[in-house]
């Protein structure tokens, strides 16, 4: 399933000129999903279709499409009924997302609206509440899936609960989406905002490593950015996300050769099939790079998790291979050429058999 990203806006809270410079900026950017709030709305229909509708149709014209969030008591406060979401088809949205559920059968009938509105489900809860709803016959294509995100430190889901949540979805082939966090944004739906992630690890890291790690996982299609306004060096960095193969931070050492650092941006890293547990081996290099001198560097220290190297000069046939450590070792016959930064640790754990992969300077 194709990969997007997302930007959330929020009319209640904001200026409407900043919206639009917001979505333009996104939009030059490849962004396509926008994720809009509207369970804080206390005006009538009138002004809430204003002051709505002007945003999502601007936002369609540069190709975005809008989800809106809606809780039960939007219906009877804006005097929509159930059986009738023309409204949010005139609005320009593309689906909305029940923040609270019904019960099954009600989910599955709303999928079979005439307007062709997306019906996008909470997907943080892991109970059997798309099983139920599938059950009824919903109109599968048109029902979504979409994580919440948790405004207060410590609240959002743990990675383990977040996996088994979002396993239930994509094992059904459910379009999905999830949040992850601006550090310069400065607010959201409520009064609150410690940050907009679905996952609490994800709250303090650098935003395009929140991105990378969503999509590493395989089991979300959309990543949004939950807060408002993400700054124009967040939207570029997400921007350049490669959506589909599995991106690493590198940081180099200054010892780091020129064909090193040649043979780390090769596009085409993968692992071997055969894997051994003391290293990932990228080893198309080594033939690419066979006839390239590599001389040894200072090779007295132990290698560390998530350390880079490089088969030096003495390494024979395995010269200019390129491993990322998983087992502490020495071997003075590699090269460290660059370090895994900390807090991407987190990626190695996706460096399954045959896995592609390439590296991103930090440095």
């Amino acid at each position: 399933m194709k990969r997007e990203l997302g930007i959330s806006v929020y009319p209640d809270h904001s200026d409407p000129q900043a919206d639009r410079d917001y979505i333009k900026k996104a939009a030059e950017l490849g962004y396509s999903r926008i994720f809009m709030s509207m369970l804080e709305v206390t005006e009538g229909k009138e002004k809430v279709g204003e002051k709505f509708g002007g945003i999502i149709h601007y936002a369609k014209d540069l190709g975005f499409e809008t989800v809106l969030d809606i809780a039960p008591s939007i219906f009877d406060d804006l005097g929509i009924s159930y059986d009738d979401l023309s409204f949010f088809a005139e609005l320009g949205a593309e689906g909305i997302r029940l923040d609270e559920g019904f019960d099954g059968n009600k989910e599955a009938m709303l999928s079979y609206n005439p307007e062709g509105l997306a019906i996008e489900l909470n997907m943080s809860n892991n109970v059997a509440y798309l099983d139920n709803i599938l059950s009824y016959e919903a109109n599968e294509p048109f029902i979504y899936g979409c994580h919440n995100f948790y405004p207060q430190e410590g609240s959002a889901l743990p990675y383990d609960f977040f996996i088994s949540c979002s396993e239930r979805f994509k094992g059904h082939g459910i379009k999905t989406a999830a949040f992850i966090t601006s550090h310069d944004a400065e607010y959201g739906p409520w009064d609150i905002n410690d940050g907009l992630p679905t996952l609490e690890m994800h709250r303090h890291l650098p935003i395009d490593l929140q991105a990378r790690h969503m999509f590493a996982t395989g089991l979300i299609d959309t990543v949004i950015i939950g807060n408002a306004y993400a700054s124009d060096e967040e939207l570029e960095k997400v921007a350049a996300v490669d959506r589909y193969k599995l991106s690493l931070g590198i940081e180099f050492v200054p010892d780091a050769t020129e064909v090193e650092r040649k043979i780390v941006a090769d596009p085409k890293h993968f692992r071997r099939g055969d894997i051994t547990a003391t290293a990932v081996r990228s080893t198309m290099v080594r033939v690419k790079y066979g006839d390239v001198a590599n001389p040894v560097h200072d090779n007295t220290q132990e290698f560390q998790v998530g350390d880079v190297v490089v088969g030096n000069d003495d390494f024979g046939k395995y010269k200019n291979e390129l491993q990322i450590v998983l087992e502490p070792h020495s071997d003075s016959r590699k090269n460290l050429v660059g370090k895994i930064p900390q807090e991407e640790l987190i990626m190695l754990d996706f460096l399954k058999p045959w896995t592609k992969f390439k590296f991103v300077s930090k440095n």
